[in-house]
């Protein structure tokens, strides 16, 4: 199962994909986060469906000093899979 998530609110500057990636590599998800120009987070992870839960029950948790408003949820085609590697944070330095 594949799943983009948008994490609305408080959520730049303050580690969360940091915690992200530790959350869902302890999950042992494959993906990506990133933050947006809008001042979200994306995510796309993949896994077993009970991992995905997890890993959202996380996203609304966030990080210490975050503040999450909002996690919009999209399932996205199996295909989407096959080019996704081991999670990582996009555009970290």
């Amino acid at each position: 199962m594949v799943k983009h998530f948008l994490v609305k609110g408080r959520v730049q500057g303050v580690g969360f994909r940091w915690y992200v990636q530790r959350e869902a590599a302890e999950l042992s998800l494959r993906g990506w986060v990133r933050n947006n120009d809008l001042g979200h987070v994306e995510v796309v992870a993949a896994g077993p469906e009970e991992d995905l839960t997890e890993l959202k029950a996380a996203l609304h948790q966030g990080s210490r000093g975050s503040r999450v408003d909002a996690v919009v949820e999209h399932e996205l085609a199996e295909i989407e899979a096959a080019q996704l590697g081991p999670f990582e944070i996009e555009g970290a330095w």
